[in-house]
């Protein structure tokens, strides 16, 4: 688990890993290491021995985002790994603390644009999906925030919720309990479409920038060289358990859905995608580590 206990990732791979724990009739353990955007996780992962005992919970930010903003990348996401399945794909949602007078997106973007550069956000570090959705709204809106990154999405609440920071475009699951508690202020959902979490949210789309569309997968990667019949028999598991009923109910409740792939169709959304966010990183001028 490249990330830090509390966020998102680390939520739907509980989710996951309990209920595969069970179907394998074997212990499951989470190991959170985080750091570098979930990078230096995700190289422990590549280098683990191919044997299906040790699995890397990779996402977007791993798999897409890092090659191009970290040039001296310790992994090859497609070379290195073998990819099993997806898992779940979680909405973000642009929320704030309560302290800041902006009661919707229109009011934030209005707020930004009267103290440009002093209002600041977090992030899950510098490259993390979290902070290219937030540089992606940034753009599309003509406003500018100061960027404080963190070491993972839950460092990155916590730091919300305290008033260290004012803004954070984050993964919904992290943000969930505490929109719904009243912690954070939700603006808009990143998403095309509203998330059944939150659904008197509107969308980032809805509020007037068309085409606006922030998400993070999440999936199961086995080192390369891995057996072909022990990824099988991993992505039949796996599959299983997103499928179940209490599986889909829980990262339902966790603001996740539930999704699943082939291997080659996890390998090819890899392959397209590092060459679609290198365009997104670049445009977001987001400088290289």
């Amino acid at each position: 688990m490249p990330f830090p206990p509390g966020g998102s990732t680390d939520i739907v791979a509980r989710i996951a890993a309990q209920r595969l724990e069970k179907r394998l009739g074997h212990p499951l353990v989470v190991e959170n290491r985080g750091g570098a955007g979930g990078t230096v996780g995700a190289a422990l992962g590549a280098r683990a021995a191919p044997d299906g005992y040790v699995l890397t919970f990779g996402s977007t930010s791993t798999h897409v985002v890092a090659p191009s903003v970290y040039p001296k990348l310790e992994y090859d996401p497609v070379k290195d790994f073998a990819p099993i399945s997806l898992v779940a794909v979680t909405p973000y949602l642009l929320a704030v603390n309560p302290q800041v007078p902006a009661k919707s997106l229109k009011q934030l973007v209005e707020l930004m644009k009267s103290r440009p550069g002093k209002l600041n956000y977090a992030s899950a570090g510098i490259g993390s999906t979290t902070h290219l959705a937030m540089e992606m709204l940034k753009n599309v809106s003509d406003t500018e925030a100061l960027h404080v990154p963190y070491n993972g999405n839950g460092p990155a609440v916590t730091a919300l919720i305290a008033g260290q920071v004012e803004i954070l475009f984050g993964s919904l699951p992290s943000l969930l309990p505490h929109a719904k508690a009243g912690r954070v202020r939700a603006l808009a959902v990143g998403t095309p479409l509203r998330s059944q979490a939150l659904p008197e949210v509107p969308t980032v789309d809805e509020s007037g920038y068309r085409g606006f569309d922030a998400s993070l997968w999440l999936a199961f990667f086995a080192p390369a060289g891995t057996p072909p019949p022990v990824i099988e028999r991993l992505h039949q598991e796996i599959v299983a358990v997103i499928r179940a009923a209490d599986t889909r109910e829980a990262l339902d409740r966790a603001g996740a859905e539930p999704i699943t792939s082939t291997p080659a169709g996890l390998a090819a959304m890899i392959r397209d995608g590092v060459g679609k966010y290198a365009r997104i990183v670049k445009a977001a001028g987001v400088k290289p580590e």
